[in-house]
């Protein structure tokens, strides 16, 4: 019996360590292809161990260093300021839906699960946010638009809500004289802490990687963030080989571009700081699950 869970604990071990490789090897090569020579890069192709290393992509991605500071504290800022306050709303929102005795929340959650299914288009959209809210080349751009708050992650913590808060610990509460927003600040949060973590996640993560609010609203050089940033110099360097193709063509020379390396170096800048936060972060997923306990 003892052998027995011994294998068991190794086999368990080894497909571990096999899928940790599999979500580990391609940021390793992602990495390692961005600081690859470009004309070995072409030549071989990706690889772990190139033979030839070079850091012309991050050179000629860093020559205004200044930009790429600020944007990434626009990126930080926008995630951070987006995240909690698209938290706090989608709290509001799915507390009160959670609650069996609110007059109509099936109304409410019907409405809610619709904009899942449906919406006005990009062309309406981008009309009401431009002409309407007036929020074109502001930071709001980056903020507001198809993120701020979102009917899945309303649905979501209305689920956890139902689901995983006993319903005698709020009568509890109540009894004791708690209202509902002290109700909510001190007990319904306090065991919510893994769906929150989660949303709070996942919501970042959309902040932090959103290019196209930036691309569509923001024309405004100082107000673009990481991605945007970096998607505009990923476009130059595409027009710049297209213009020294077409030079190559008429005989003119033109300094090479490390177009390949490029590709990899701007995805490494736009994942490394979330790489570096998510083990920090990863430990409230699973804080708060036992919090709270019915007694009877």
């Amino acid at each position: 019996m003892v052998e027995r869970n011994k294998t068991f604990q190794v086999v368990v071990h080894g497909i571990m360590v096999l899928l940790c490789l599999v979500c580990v090897l391609p940021f390793l090569l992602l990495i390692m292809s961005s600081v690859a020579d470009e004309n070995w890069l072409i030549m071989n192709g990706y690889s772990f161990f190139p033979a030839k290393l070079s850091a012309d992509a991050y050179q000629y991605l860093l020559v205004d260093s200044s930009s790429i500071v600020r944007g990434y504290l626009i990126s930080a800022f926008v995630t951070v300021a987006g995240t909690c306050i698209s938290l706090v709303m989608t709290t509001l929102m799915a507390y009160p839906l959670s609650r069996k005795d609110l007059p109509g929340r099936y109304i409410f959650s019907f409405f809610i699960f619709f904009t899942m299914l449906f919406n006005g288009g990009l062309v309406p959209t981008y009309i009401m946010w431009t002409q309407t809210f007036h929020i074109k080349n502001t930071i709001f751009a980056l903020l507001v638009p198809n993120l701020l708050m979102g009917a899945f992650y309303v649905i979501m913590m209305r689920t956890y809500f139902s689901s995983n808060i006993p319903d005698a610990v709020i009568e509890a509460a109540r009894i004791d004289g708690a209202g509902e927003m002290r109700i909510l600040l001190k007990i319904v949060l306090p065991m919510s802490l893994p769906i929150i973590a989660t949303l709070a996640l996942l919501t970042g993560l959309g902040y932090w990687n959103d290019w196209l609010n930036g691309l569509y609203y923001i024309q405004n050089d100082s107000l673009y963030s990481i991605q945007v940033l970096l998607n505009r110099m990923l476009m130059d360097v595409q027009f710049l080989m297209s213009s020294a193709n077409t030079a190559a063509a008429g005989n003119q020379q033109m300094g090479p571009l490390p177009s390949t390396g490029i590709k990899m170096a701007v995805a490494v800048l736009g994942a490394l700081p979330a790489l570096i936060i998510y083990p920090f972060f990863q430990k409230y997923f699973v804080k708060g699950i036992t919090i709270g306990a019915v007694k009877g």
